[in-house]
């Protein structure tokens, strides 16, 4: 598991080993060790992040969590479609909520023992509820559980920042980007920070404050 220590000295071996990311560094400094607390509102959040900016999911959260401000997983499971797209969410995620919330309350997913599993247990009891899929717990796995060597597989961001900075990549399929970033193993989780941190900053986008309170 990544510590703030660990995250630093993983940052400083990445700029020795990769020219590219080295220069991101020295731009822009290495990226913020982002954090979020494990556990349930963790998941809800990140099932709300799925395809869309953070801002419009920070919002739709906060509509949502002004509805049921304790995020009771029973409230959300009763909520009507209605209700959610009261909040700004979608008949989609709308279900999907739902089914992380049945999840949980019958005891099929149990968030808490997540943290002792290896990745790919984690993964796969994850994305055994409708809605959650490689990114969501592959995101999981990087955020909520400091795992140092995660690709978010399918993050347009991180996708689209290999092929910008690294211009061999640009014909290539996803399989091959994912084979790509795996150079970067065991350090994958703090590259793709790296990645994030260049497009964050590069575009003038607002930079998330995630910590383990979020």
């Amino acid at each position: 598991m990544l510590n703030d220590a660990l995250f630093q000295e993983a940052c400083s071996a990445l700029c020795e080993a990769d020219p590219v990311l080295a220069k991101i560094g020295k731009a822009y400094g290495h990226p913020p060790y982002w954090q979020r607390s494990p556990g349930f509102v963790s998941l809800v959040k990140i099932i709300l992040e799925q395809q869309v900016s953070l801002e419009s999911a920070k919002a739709h959260f906060l509509k949502l969590k002004s509805r049921v401000p304790d995020m009771d997983p029973a409230l959300l499971a009763g909520m009507s479609d209605a209700a959610y797209f009261d909040c700004q969410v979608s008949r989609q995620k709308a279900s999907y909520l739902r089914h992380l919330s049945h999840a949980v309350l019958d005891g099929s997913l149990q968030l808490e023992l997540l943290e002792r599993m290896p990745d790919d247990e984690v993964m796969h009891h994850l994305c055994r509820v409708k809605g959650i899929g490689r990114w969501t717990s592959q995101v999981y796995l990087m955020f909520c559980l400091s795992r140092p060597d995660r690709f978010p597989e399918g993050d347009i961001a991180a996708i689209n920042a290999i092929r910008q900075l690294y211009p061999e990549t640009r014909a290539y399929s996803l399989p091959e980007i994912y084979q790509f970033a795996s150079r970067w193993s065991p350090r994958q989780t703090v590259a793709s920070f790296f990645l994030w941190w260049w497009y964050l900053r590069s575009k003038n986008r607002k930079i998330p404050d995630y910590s383990r309170l979020d």
